[in-house]
């Protein structure tokens, strides 16, 4: 039985009992573990290789991290509108895989030869007047980061629809199969998650970073090796030349071209495809509302209607699908300020654990960069607990499937992100006052770890980690059933670039705050510096808590006033609704 829509690598028909399914699904789970292994652990110890061998001073570094990781998240929606549209999915990976190859292979290279890098100093002794990594080098690393941000977003972006892609959501066999994949989806993030945050970091402390990053091109290359694999068994998405997310911004664009014209008092007279003929067969057809009605102005008719460019005419079902988006903007800018958090527990708290004892046993250290691994283990555990125990208890109280609503789940973890950051802040007054108290304020990291243990961060983690699952799992929730049906494939970008503007806004936050704070430390601010211990980390802490409280605030005023998509019109139910009554006129009429 033949699939519409997928074909094969040679371009024909794919059919059920040679191609997809979990048993080729299994191939795409194992690269999304590689490419986790390979590369988290770069995201959390990045910064550390900036300061210690790049020898850019802390809060440089966390803000070279941030942008990475920003430009990483946000590039997945030119990637989206790639795959969807021009190169499809499976060739989008594959791209993405190759360019992450590449790019840690020269970030391998440039850390191996010790010409391609500042000679070595300690940045944290008082009299060290380290060269920072600049001219050809500087490009050589750059170049290679933000290769590696391209080859993510590529990953990011087409590697989930394409593992989806394997199954068919009408058949319900495979529609269970299709739910099962997306849990171990997750499940092979957490996986890949562990054993970087573990392993790989601790190669890169104790090893080098040249074997730590060589390590990483190995697995990512097993990775892409195993993803080519299962190519004469997937189903591969047919592209047809457009996005959706071009569709909508024919709206926005048709809208702004007609902004002069009158809209018609009678909606019914605006423009949509006739649903009475055979091209229309399963297309989503939205019913007008009476919001947002500049952008009806996309939608008005005129006496050449048929020779209108998209650009100037668009359907109602498009005016609708556009609104939609317009109308979760809200939602979507409120969940920025997770990333933001998440962000200094990639930076600045890794720096914290590096003046920390970071002894697990007389003869093993615990890597502060593996500190993150704590909410992945342990929502591990969790994300079963929720899904099994405590969804179905409350869901006897408020009778909702998922126990509570998207958007109220969304408003829990916004509240524990606030406290984790309070935490953070009495963490770091707790560390401090270590310092003081041994007179230790001017401590070599690592060489003199203060008396204290890592394990004390690990505090803000978990909580962060009960903040993450209960944010980006109901955001992911949200964006896609709310997503027109069109780009629910890519829906998960909305919450990649939420992600990216966190990113983004950590690295301005921390360049406000020290240029607001430099007169207040020796250093020139709050974060400024090499020496954590005679800065202000706590205070910034405390200032992200608050952030995150008005930010809380702001949520529950639009997401108590925002009102759910209308239901579709289905093509085939209006077909069989008429049917129906026309078999019962009939009958009366015999009667």
């Amino acid at each position: 039985m033949s699939i519409e829509g997928k074909v094969d690598w040679k371009g024909r028909a794919a059919t059920k009992n040679k191609h997809g399914g979990m048993r080729v699904a299994v191939l795409i789970l194992a690269t999304y573990a590689f490419e986790n292994m390979a590369n988290l652990a770069l995201a959390v110890n990045l910064v550390t290789y900036f300061n210690s061998v790049m020898h850019y001073d802390i809060s440089e570094a966390a803000n070279h991290l941030t942008n990475f990781m920003g430009t990483n998240y946000i590039l997945s929606i030119v990637m989206a509108v790639l795959a969807d549209a021009y190169l499809g999915r499976f060739r989008t990976v594959l791209v993405a895989a190759f360019v992450e190859c590449v790019a840690l292979g020269m970030l391998t290279f440039q850390a191996h030869y010790p010409k391609y890098k500042p000679p070595v100093c300690n940045v944290f002794l008082p009299t060290s007047h380290c060269e920072t990594v600049s001219g050809a080098n500087a490009v050589l690393l750059f170049s290679a980061i933000y290769l590696l941000a391209a080859g993510g977003a590529g990953i990011k972006a087409a590697l989930p629809s394409h593992g989806a892609d394997q199954f068919d959501e009408k058949d319900p066999k495979e529609s269970t199969q299709m739910s099962t994949f997306f849990n171990a989806f997750l499940l092979s993030m957490a996986l890949g998650a562990s054993i970087s945050l573990s392993v790989f970091v601790w190669v890169q402390d104790n090893k080098g970073f040249d074997k730590g990053f060589g390590l990483s091109l190995i697995v990512m290359f097993v990775g892409a090796f195993v993803f080519i694999l299962g190519l004469p068994y997937y189903r591969i998405y047919v592209v047809h030349g457009s996005s959706a997310i071009t569709d909508i911004l024919q709206v926005y664009v048709a809208a702004i071209r007609n902004r002069n014209l009158q809209l018609p008092k009678d909606p019914s007279e605006l423009y949509e495809n006739p649903k009475d003929n055979e091209a229309a067969l399963h297309q989503e057809f939205l019913p007008h509302r009476d919001t947002y009605r500049w952008l009806d102005k996309a939608a008005i008719r005129t006496q050449n209607t048929g020779s209108l460019s998209p650009w100037k005419l668009c359907t109602v079902t498009q005016v609708e699908n556009a609104k939609i988006i317009l109308s979760m903007v809200p939602i979507f800018f409120c969940s920025i300020i997770m990333t933001l958090c998440l962000a200094q527990l990639q930076t600045f708290s890794v720096q914290q654990g590096v003046t920390m004892d970071i002894k697990l046993t007389n003869s093993f250290n615990m890597p502060p960069a593996s500190l993150p691994i704590i909410p992945v283990i342990f929502l591990l555990f969790l994300i079963p607990i929720y899904d099994q125990l405590i969804v179905p208890l409350i869901r006897k109280f408020t009778g909702i499937p998922t126990g509570i609503t998207y958007l109220q789940r969304v408003g829990v973890g916004l509240v524990l992100a606030s406290i984790s950051m309070a935490i953070a802040g009495v963490m770091e007054v707790k560390r401090k006052n270590v310092a003081r108290d041994h007179n230790m304020l001017d401590a070599i990291p690592v060489l003199q770890p203060l008396p204290i243990s890592v394990f004390w961060l690990s505090i803000q983690y978990f909580v962060f980690g009960i903040a993450d699952m209960f944010t980006f799992v109901g955001l992911l929730e949200f964006f896609y059933s709310q997503a027109p049906k069109s780009i629910k494939s890519i829906s998960s970008c909305f919450l990649w670039t939420a992600m990216a503007l966190g990113y983004f806004t950590s690295s301005i936050i921390v360049n406000i705050v020290n240029h607001e704070t430099k007169g207040v430390t020796k250093s020139g601010g709050w974060l400024a510096g090499n020496n954590i211990n005679r800065n202000h980390l706590e205070n910034f802490y405390w200032l992200l808590a608050v952030l995150c409280l008005i930010n809380f605030v702001i949520y529950v005023f639009f997401a108590r006033r925002y009102e759910y998509r209308a239901q579709s019109v289905d093509v085939d139910d209006e077909s069989r609704e008429t049917c129906q009554l026309k078999t019962l006129n009939s009958t009366r009429e015999l009667e």
